[in-house]
């Protein structure tokens, strides 16, 4: 794999689909859950890394809306690992500097991980390094039509203009309208599909397909991904 360059541009923004945890724990005729619970250890050492190397913000697909269709068991266990992680990690989370933000309809999460979400969220408010942004109960059409009605509620009321609708605005009502589009998009597993996720936001983003599965993924990928995007010439429809 071939390592970045740290005297290169650093994507100031990483978005990453978590892939792969379930044929991970299936090549290894373990149970899913186990699959996800290895996918734990890379997002801490994925979420180090980027600390380290200069990353401003990394969002994590960690639960899509259309995951609430899998078995309640895995749901379940999902949730189990979430509530661990807040609880074992937001002081991590302090040490770092680094503060957790989360987008999603977080209000169809059991009431245990609301809790838990809005107390680390309160706690690393203030920190400024690294920003972690988590998907949860995220579909990025979700997002879009939530945005739009916002604004029909808005014009309906004389608080908006549809004529002065314009990329700029409607991107102020999405979830992420305080944070920059992500530069870098890196999905595991090798599958090649964005699976409703920031779909807004990823217009221009640079894109990198990896088959390791994501409990394998470690800092070396995360590297190897970052090369690749310096690599690249970013036109954004230019020439």
């Amino acid at each position: 794999m071939s390592a970045y360059d740290p005297e290169k541009e650093i994507p100031r923004h990483i978005a990453i689909i978590m892939d792969g945890n379930g044929r991970w724990a299936a090549a290894r005729g373990l149970p899913r859950r186990d699959g996800h619970r290895a996918g734990a250890d890379s997002v801490e050492e994925i979420l180090r890394s980027c600390g380290e190397i200069g990353v401003k913000y990394l969002t994590l697909y960690a639960f899509s809306s259309e995951n609430w269709k899998r078995p309640e068991s895995e749901i379940n266990a999902l949730m189990g690992l979430l509530a661990h992680f807040l609880r074992e990690k937001t002081p991590t989370l302090m040490r770092n500097n680094i503060r957790l933000r989360v987008i999603g309809h977080i209000e169809k999460l059991p009431a245990r991980n609301q809790r838990q979400l809005a107390e680390s969220i309160a706690m690393t408010a203030k920190n400024d390094g690294l920003t972690l942004v988590v998907a949860l109960s995220y579909g990025s059409r979700e997002e879009i039509v939530d945005a739009a009605r916002t604004l029909m509620k808005k014009a309906k009321a004389g608080e908006f203009e549809p004529e002065a609708l314009d990329v700029e605005s409607f991107g102020r009502h999405l979830y992420t309208a305080d944070i920059p589009d992500p530069d870098l998009l890196v999905r595991t597993s090798g599958e090649c599909r964005v699976s409703n996720f920031l779909l807004w936001q990823i217009s221009y983003a640079e894109i990198v397909i990896t088959d390791v599965f994501w409990p394998d993924f470690r800092r070396p990928h995360l590297e190897a991904a970052i090369g690749e995007y310096q690599r690249r010439h970013r036109r954004f429809g230019g020439l």
